[in-house]
């Protein structure tokens, strides 16, 4: 399988959504948060962003204090955290700020991405921490949830009230699948296959790349005719695991 980056529909709402944050109003709503259901595809956006902006990534842990968060931001930072929270804050804003302005020389976006953020997202320590760094230096910060994140941030109005962006990653649609596909796959699909990869994989990236994986291992093996590898052809072969069952879902003589 080709190891490319496809701009999903999900991934243009994202990208839409920082450039509208860069035209804001107000300078301190530089919050966004991404929610949407494991298997959309919000990790592989952001880190892909996060490698192509110079963005600094961290995964939320679930009993992470203020200090253990800034901690492993100045790990990420590649600086030896001091002992006192006080100098570790104070350290972390000097480091982001120069590599802020370093991007804003190379007009490109700098910004701070916190995934699995419902871990953090009812603590108001660590949102208060993070509402400041990102208020300080006016730092575009990426909040990445599972689905709770907006609904746990209303219970901090001053938290909530920096929020600019809001992006929802939804389910695949069919132009998504035939651009994963025709990126992804090292062989031709027809249409009737990849009808069957969106119903089957009910519109979650996970679940369609192991298709893709499986369509290319037969297709790899057995040459499609020039329409690419159809329904028929496949015929009996797993496509996928069911999410729901964990059952193997076989592809259909015809959808």
């Amino acid at each position: 399988m080709r190891n490319v980056f496809v701009e999903t529909s999900n991934v243009t709402r994202f990208l839409s959504a920082l450039t509208a944050l860069q035209q804001r109003g107000a300078e301190e709503a530089c919050l966004v948060v991404v929610d949407g259901l494991p298997g959309l595809g919000k990790t592989t956006t952001l880190k892909n962003w996060v490698s192509q902006t110079g963005s600094v990534y961290l995964r939320a842990k679930k009993e992470w204090t203020p200090s253990w968060f800034m901690n492993e931001l100045l790990g990420v930072l590649k600086v030896h955290p001091p002992h006192a929270f006080q100098k570790k804050y104070a350290k972390a804003l000097e480091e982001l700020g120069q590599r802020q302005l370093s991007a804003q020389y190379d007009r490109r976006t700098f910004g701070l991405v916190i995934d699995e953020a419902d871990h953090v997202s009812s603590k108001s320590a660590i949102l208060e921490t993070i509402r400041d760094i990102s208020d300080i230096i006016e730092l575009p910060t990426i909040l990445v949830g599972m689905g709770r994140v907006n609904d746990n941030l209303n219970r901090f109005p001053q938290v909530a009230s920096r929020v600019s962006q809001k992006v929802r990653f939804d389910k695949a649609t069919l132009d998504d699948v035939k651009a994963l596909v025709g990126a992804r796959c090292e062989v031709p699909v027809a249409d009737d296959l990849l009808n069957f990869v969106l119903k089957a994989s009910d519109g979650f990236n996970r679940e369609i790349l192991e298709a893709i994986a499986n369509i290319e291992r037969f297709g790899l093996r057995n040459e499609p005719e020039d329409g690419g590898l159809t329904c028929h052809d496949m015929a009996g072969q797993v496509l996928l695991k069911s999410r729901v069952s964990g059952n193997p879902i076989h592809v259909p003589e015809m959808v």
